[in-house]
């Protein structure tokens, strides 16, 4: 056997053990994420010349390892755990059997809670009433009412005609169960109906002490 062909066998032989600690390689960062983590940590730390990462720094790593982030103003991390049912202590890349932070989500849970926790709760109501006025009342309501502002859960209405909001008025309940089952509990708790709005009859700077006024000639 010639010497060229005894180096070819023996770089045959070599590849596969070298494949093989390659799999087995990435089996193990697989297997243990965290261990494996601090690990390349304390390679990097010997490689700049720096001292091993052991004792509390490596817990510290660790328990670290995967954190969420996102909290509601004002809400312990333990108790936002229990609510939450996740634990940043338990490591890996697998969650196992039972209800898991990590597991997926629906999309409806996942902005319900972004908006609680950022505060934008009473500007998304604002736009719902708003923006939803003809689906939420009906067509033959909306033609006749349509909603002037909303603040601090009280939406304020104005009607074309004094007779339709005397009527608007007698269906208050029945607005308020319309927005509490479209919008959620909480959303609107008070509908004020107004009347239309007439127009002004002062005329200069100069007017009559004790007039009455306008009145409601328009309904």
């Amino acid at each position: 056997m010639t010497p060229r062909r005894r180096s070819r066998r023996a770089r045959g032989r070599r590849v596969p053990e070298r494949g093989e600690e390659v799999r087995r390689e990435l089996e193990r960062d697989e297997i243990d994420a965290p261990a494996s983590l601090l690990q390349r940590l304390r390679e990097a730390a010997v490689a700049r010349g720096e001292g091993r990462v052991t004792g509390g720094a490596a817990r510290r790593i660790i328990k670290d390892f995967g954190a969420v982030v996102s909290a509601a103003p004002g809400q312990s991390r333990r108790r936002r755990w229990r609510e939450e049912g996740w634990d940043p202590r338990v490591l890996g890349g697998y969650t196992g059997p039972g209800k898991s932070s990590r597991d997926p989500q629906g999309v409806g849970p996942v902005m319900a809670h972004m908006i609680a926790a950022r505060g934008w709760k009473e500007p998304v109501a604002v736009g719902s009433v708003l923006s939803r006025w003809e689906e939420l009342v009906g067509p033959s309501i909306a033609a006749h009412a349509s909603p002037e502002s909303y603040e601090n859960s009280e939406v304020t209405v104005r009607c074309d005609s004094t007779n339709y909001a005397t009527y608007l008025r007698t269906m208050q309940g029945q607005l308020l169960s319309t927005f509490e089952r479209e919008l959620g509990p909480g959303i609107v708790t008070r509908v004020t109906v107004r009347g239309p709005a007439a127009p002004s009859w002062r005329k200069g700077r100069r007017v009559a002490p004790g007039g009455r006024g306008p009145r409601d000639t328009y309904g």
